[in-house]
C-alpha cells in the first residue's frame, strides 16, 4: 500500500506500463535504491524470500508457492531462492498473460548462476538513486529533457528560489539513496555511506563469488571516486590503487554489475573525426563518490578540480533516469577529440540526433563555455536537438542557436510557459 511518504519516482510509470503488457519485470539497481519500497505498491502479494521461513516454504515447491499469491506477487530478495525463476519461467510459458510477476533483489546471482531462466520471459527496469526531481515531488511535470525536445525552452523560467554553489554541494552529498537522503542527518550520512562501502567490500563482492582483499578494494574505490566523472587511463588507475589489470577488471565488472559506477563510452559517428574511444568513468552516487575518496565538503569547496568533478557527477545522477525513460533508444555519452574539442554529455537520441551537454561549478558561463557544443552543432547540422550549458548561477539564457545557459535546478525546476 502506498503511504504518505513515498517519494513517487521517475520509473514508476513506466514500472507499471511494463507490467500491464508484461507477465514479468525484474526491477534491479544498487542496493538501497529503494527498489522494493517502489514494486510493492502494485504488488497484491509479497513473498519475502530473505525471511528464512518463507525461504524454506517456497524452495520446497517453487510453482506451488507461485499458485497460491495473489497476482501480481512480488518476489522480494529473490536471489534467497534462485530456484524461483524456473518457477516464474515455466508459470509464463503455461500463461503468459501481463501482470502477473515482479521480481527485486540482487544481481549476485548474474555471476552465480550458470544459466538465466528469465531471458525473453523476465524483462528489467533499473531503478536508479533519488533524483532531486523526485525529491521535490514534480515528476508529474515535464522534465527538462521533454522541454528542451518539445517547447520552446527561451520561455523557461525557473520556480521558487535557485540553490547557490554551496546548496549544490550540499544536494550533492546529501546522496541519491533514499534513507541517507531523506531521514538522516549530515553526520548519519556519513556513517551510513561509510557502512554501505564496507557492505560492498566485505560482502557483495564475496557474495558474487569473487575472493578478493577488501583492503584493495577499498583502495580502489577511493581511487575511483577521486577521479569520478574523469577520463584516466585504465593503467593510471589500477597502479594508483596498487592493483594489477586482471583485478582491476574483476573489480570493475563487480561494480558496475552493482550499478556503483559506470563506464559512460566515447560517442563514435562517421561523421566526426579523430575522436578518443576511452570511456569516462563515474561513480553513480555523488555522495557515495566522495565518502568513497575520504574527502569531506570542505575539501571540495576548496579544490576546483574536485567540485567540477562533484558537480558533474551530481547533474549526470539526475540525468541518468530521466535518459532511461526519454527513449528506448536514448544513450549517454561523452565526446572528446584529440584536437582538443570535448563536450561533457552528448545524450545520443538514435537516429544520430542528440543533445550536448557541458556542466560547469562557474555561476556565469559566456559563449566561450558554449564553444565546444557549437562546434558539435555545425558538424551534425540538424541532428543537433539542443546544447546545454548547465552552470550554478540563477538564470537561464540564451548563448547561442539552439545552446542555451540553464541553471542545474533547472532539471527540476525549470518550467515554460
Amino acid at each position: 500500500m502506498a503511504t504518505s511518504r513515498y517519494v513517487p519516482r521517475i520509473a514508476d510509470g513506466r514500472l507499471a506500463s511494463l507490467l500491464a503488457g508484461l507477465p514479468a519485470v525484474m526491477v534491479t539497481g544498487p542496493r538501497a535504491a529503494g527498489k522494493t519500497t517502489s514494486a510493492r505498491r502494485i504488488a497484491n502479494d509479497i513473498l519475502r524470500l530473505d525471511d528464512p521461513a518463507v525461504a524454506t516454504a517456497v524452495a520446497a515447491n517453487p510453482d506451488a508457492a507461485l499458485r497460491r499469491a495473489r497476482e501480481p506477487v512480488l518476489l522480494d530478495e529473490w536471489q534467497e531462492v534462485p530456484e524461483i525463476l524456473g518457477a516464474v519461467k515455466r508459470a509464463v510459458d503455461d500463461d503468459p498473460r501481463p501482470g502477473r510477476f515482479l521480481l527485486t533483489g540482487s544481481v549476485e546471482a548474474d555471476f552465480t548462476t550458470r544459466q538465466w531462466p528469465g531471458t525473453g520471459r523476465v524483462v528489467r527496469l533499473v531503478l536508479h538513486g533519488l533524483t532531486q526531481r523526485e525529491i521535490a515531488r514534480s515528476v508529474d511535470q515535464p522534465g527538462l529533457l521533454d522541454l528542451l525536445l518539445n517547447s520552446d525552452i527561451s520561455q523557461l523560467g525557473i520556480s521558487g528560489p535557485p540553490p547557490s554553489l554551496d546548496d549544490y554541494v550540499d544536494q550533492a552529498l546529501r546522496s541519491g539513496f533514499p534513507e541517507a537522503a531523506l531521514n538522516l542527518s549530515a553526520s548519519g550520512r556519513l556513517v551510513w555511506l561509510d557502512s554501505y562501502i564496507d557492505h560492498v567490500v566485505n560482502r557483495d563482492v564475496l557474495a558474487a563469488g569473487e575472493q578478493r582483499d577488501p583492503v584493495r578494494l577499498r583502495r580502489y574505490l577511493e581511487v575511483l571516486g577521486l577521479s569520478t566523472a574523469g577520463l584516466p587511463a585504465e593503467s593510471t588507475v589500477y597502479q594508483a590503487a596498487g592493483i594489477n589489470q586482471r583485478t582491476a577488471g574483476a573489480y570493475d565488472r563487480i561494480l558496475a554489475a552493482l550499478y556503483l559506477t559506470e563506464l559512460v563510452p566515447a560517442w563514435a559517428t562517421n561523421r566526426l573525426n579523430r575522436l578518443t574511444k576511452r570511456a569516462k568513468r563515474y561513480l553513480t552516487d555523488p555522495a557515495l563518490a566522495l565518502a568513497a575518496a575520504r574527502v569531506d565538503e570542505r575539501s571540495v569547496l576548496r579544490d576546483g578540480d574536485l567540485l567540477g568533478r562533484l558537480i558533474d557527477t551530481f547533474v549526470v545522477a539526475q540525468l541518468r533516469p530521466e535518459v532511461t525513460l526519454l527513449h528506448p533508444h536514448a544513450r549517454l555519452h561523452h565526446i572528446r577529440s584529440r584536437d582538443g574539442q570535448e563536450v561533457d554529455v552528448v545524450i545520443d537520441l538514435g537516429g544520430g540526433e542528440v543533445i550536448g551537454i557541458e556542466i560547469k561549478a562557474s555561476s556565469a558561463p559566456t559563449a566561450r563555455d558554449a564553444r565546444h557544443l557549437m562546434w558539435l552543432r555545425d558538424q551534425l547540422g540538424p541532428d543537433f536537438r539542443a546544447g546545454v550549458v548547465f552552470h550554478t548561477g540563477p538564470i537561464p539564457f540564451d548563448l547561442d542557436d539552439r545552446i542555451w545557459a540553464l541553471p542545474i535546478c533547472a532539471l527540476w525546476a525549470g518550467r515554460t510557459g
